[in-house]
């Protein structure tokens, strides 16, 4: 029954997101593997997140979707002592929305967000000099069968506890959104 419920509930997920996930090539890259330069300029150990919840959203000063670090950073508060962790990742590759340093990044999003959840230093999230994390989010992930790139700024994908990808949701899906809300609570109450 429980497996009937859980595979009903995963079911339930695709059908909101339209992603599936699992497509069998997780196993090769797990997206919780190796570090990452933090937007502070020290690393950030992915591994360590395992056993955490974590919301990978990539990020962007200039976007019409900015406004979402508000909804991303009340989503850590209420739900980090539980095991959430957001992670938001920089990239220019939109548009050029993010063009100031790691430090113009870092000074905004205090300014304007308070911000308090990690960050990475600006990275490449999609083509050929994509970094090994947005390599194994894109892999875990698929649409009509086919692996596809991240498409704007503020596209998030969630990770479960078990270190694999759950959901991905496209970037007009806010933060504050029932259907993200359900899916983050959902894996947090996975022990």
């Amino acid at each position: 029954m429980k497996a009937l419920l859980l595979t009903a509930a995963a079911a339930a997920l695709t059908l909101a997101v339209g992603v599936e996930v699992g497509n069998g090539q997780e196993k090769a890259m797990t997206p919780l593997t190796g570090k990452m330069k933090g937007i502070d300029g020290k690393d950030i150990d992915l591994a360590a997140l395992k056993g955490k919840v974590v919301l990978v959203v990539n990020v962007a000063s200039r976007c019409g979707y900015t406004n979402q670090y508000k909804g991303m950073q009340a989503l850590f508060e209420q739900y980090s002592k539980d095991g959430l962790v957001v992670l938001g990742v920089p990239s220019n590759q939109f548009g050029a929305q993010e063009p100031g340093t790691e430090e113009d990044i870092q000074k905004f999003c205090s300014a304007n967000y308070k911000v308090t959840f990690p960050m990475t230093a600006k990275v490449d999230v999609k083509g050929p000099s994509k970094v090994d994390l947005y390599k194994a989010l894109t892999t875990a992930t698929v649409r009509d069968g086919k692996t596809e790139e991240v498409g704007w700024n503020f596209e998030k994908f969630l990770i479960g506890r078990d270190g694999r990808v759950v959901a991905r949701f496209k970037s007009a899906v806010a933060p504050e959104s029932n259907e993200l809300q359900t899916a983050v609570r959902t894996e947090l109450a996975k022990k």
